[in-house]
């Protein structure tokens, strides 16, 4: 079945009540017919639920879901974005290996990797490049893990994962992709031969700023380590969040149709206004990984980030003059969102480990949503007019 099929139809059992939308299985535990099929279930001899911070229908079905979209043998849900960063990195690593990791990634996974693994006995070096050969020369004899995004935020690099994935593989290190801004349904990162896939499902996956979630695919190997850690650490998805997140897999496929058809158009318009000093979009022919883009994405996703031309006061002027798209600090919503990573979500990184990751003072990333895309640049060029 093709991808908006596979959302729709892959669901749980139904059961005796015959019901046509999968129900929400809101249960901590689990009974059993007598004390050997508890034994056995216990022990994994035969399948089955024991506890929700181990297995639940709901949390099951959403995974099921994920690792089909994404072409893996297997997924596990966490709570959030960053639980599946971290339960990765947790169940993976151990002391005295080393972690190469991309300088265009998330603040907060930056931090994580500062504040607790390095104090753990893990180190990490941060490559700021896109090219596979200087992430080649970065690889130490320790280096157990290779982590980055593509798209990245809020940069929009591309890096590409064919090249990668070849290259990690024949140094025998585990590589690591965060999927969150081109989802499933626009790149499958594990069919250029990448291990692991991350998602803060919180975003596209949800799509409309409802729940949280996180969810790490891959193959049978390392979903099975992880699944261990879960069990022992706990930062297991809620049956609602997974229901409500399975539910949304169901029109990834039309959202993210008209989140990038809005991102472009948006990014052209850009491109052209005199108050703009750069644009970057992935589907932009001016990015200087459009190539490589088109080979691995479906099309270029529903996230445009551009600078003013300006300093840091005029970069606020034109947020504070947003009428209809939203401030916040998410993204992947039906909404459109207007964010300032260098004050936000990028805010706890030294400004140089800003700038080595592309983050400028005047950089402003927009959240593309579904709204009528005459409003969203009505929007932003009254605002833009401001300056």
């Amino acid at each position: 079945m093709k991808f908006e099929t596979l959302a729709i139809r892959t669901q749980t059992q139904r059961g005796k009540q015959r019901e046509h939308s999968t129900p929400i299985f809101a249960t901590s535990s689990y009974v059993f017919d007598d004390a050997d099929e508890m034994r056995q279930i216990f022990s994994d001899e035969i399948p089955g639920n024991v506890y929700s911070r181990y297995t639940n229908p709901s949390v099951k079905e959403f995974e099921t879901k994920v690792a089909l979209l994404e072409g893996a043998e297997a997924a596990r849900a966490t709570t959030t974005g960053m639980a599946a960063i971290f339960t990765t990195f947790a169940c993976l690593l151990a002391q005295g290996d080393h972690v190469l990791m991309s300088q265009a990634v998330f603040g907060s996974t930056i931090k994580v990797m500062e504040n607790y693994f390095q104090k753990w006995g893990i180190t990490f070096t941060l490559v700021n490049s896109q090219d596979p050969a200087e992430w080649e020369k970065a690889i130490l004899p320790n280096t157990k893990i290779a982590y980055f995004e593509t798209p990245s935020n809020p940069g929009l690099q591309i890096f590409d994962l064919d090249a990668y994935g070849k290259m990690f593989a024949k140094n025998g290190i585990i590589s690591i992709v965060d999927n969150c801004f081109a989802t499933p349904y626009l790149q499958q990162p594990l069919k250029f031969g990448i291990d692991i896939v991350i998602h803060s499902a919180t975003k596209y996956m949800d799509g409309q700023g409802r729940v949280m979630g996180g969810v790490i695919v891959g193959k049978n190997n390392h979903i099975a380590l992880i699944e261990q850690f879960m069990r022992n650490a706990g930062p297991s998805l809620s049956p609602f969040n997974a229901w409500v997140l399975s539910k949304s897999l169901e029109t990834l496929a039309v959202r993210m149709d008209r989140h990038c058809e809005n991102a472009l158009q948006l990014a052209q318009w850009l491109s052209q206004h005199q108050k703009i000093k750069s644009v970057s979009y992935p589907f932009l022919e001016i990015h200087p990984a459009y190539e490589i883009a088109k080979k691995q994405m479906k099309a270029g996703g529903g996230i445009v980030t551009f600078e003013v031309d300006g300093d840091l006061e005029k970069g606020k002027k034109v947020l504070n003059n947003i009428k209809m798209m939203s401030m916040s600090a998410n993204l992947g919503d039906t909404r459109s969102i207007i964010t300032h990573p260098a004050s936000t979500t990028h805010s706890k990184l030294s400004p140089d480990q800003r700038s080595l990751a592309g983050i400028t003072n005047s950089m402003i990333r927009v959240s593309t949503g579904l709204e009528h895309i005459d409003d969203i640049i009505a929007d932003l060029n009254k605002a833009l007019s401001t300056i």
